[in-house]
């Protein structure tokens, strides 16, 4: 039986790793999917004493967001207005954790934050914004941890990437607050909005 199923291996030119030749191989991809796929990390700190309070950003539409949250200045102008979850896509190689450790580091200046493993979410969807575009393909690393307030302070951040940074109580936030899509992660991740479905 030959498959007509598509897989996930990726390898434009239909090497093998296992045998070491070039061989063609009808059931893996040799390109991503049209309308793209995203490895990305995200951090969601909760207030120490208060698990419901989670921080949150507001960009600076001025900060490298190209360099330390994979952003191109559209996206960056587009999503400026609402809350965000630190986060970024993974650098070409780059492990989960080591993609968390960096955005604890470029985006919240925090060092000796423990985060829990990872919580992977897998969504297809067509974007928001633009319905007739192909679907598109996103893997998403959730890293929980905690912090105290007082850890935090959005002034002793390089690059200033934040105009505002503050741990919201998602209990008292619409989903129409945050930016990006990030509803959906945090809503992966177990938190409720005000007006999230009973």
């Amino acid at each position: 039986m030959t498959t007509t199923r598509k897989f996930a291996g990726f390898n434009k030119k239909g090497q093998s790793t296992t045998l070491g030749t070039v061989i063609d191989i009808p059931f893996r991809m040799k390109e991503v999917p049209d309308g793209g796929m995203c490895l990305s990390a995200f951090v969601i700190l909760s207030e120490r004493d208060n698990p419901e309070r989670v921080l949150l950003g507001r960009l600076n539409t001025s900060a490298p967001w190209d360099h330390i949250g994979a952003l191109d200045e559209d996206r960056v102008q587009a999503h400026s207005k609402g809350w965000m979850i630190p986060s970024s896509h993974l650098i070409i190689y780059e492990s989960p954790q080591d993609a968390a450790s960096r955005i604890l580091k470029e985006q919240l200046a925090l060092k000796d934050v423990k985060l829990g493993e990872p919580r992977l979410v897998s969504e297809v969807y067509t974007p928001k914004r633009f319905p007739n575009l192909p679907q598109h393909w996103d893997f998403e690393f959730l890293f929980r941890g905690d912090v105290e307030e007082r850890a935090v302070d959005n002034k002793k951040i390089p690059d200033n990437p934040w105009r505002e940074l503050a741990f919201v109580d998602l209990g008292k936030t619409s989903k129409k607050e945050i930016a990006r899509s990030h509803e959906d992660i945090l809503e992966s991740a177990g938190f409720k909005f005000l007006d999230s479905s009973p």
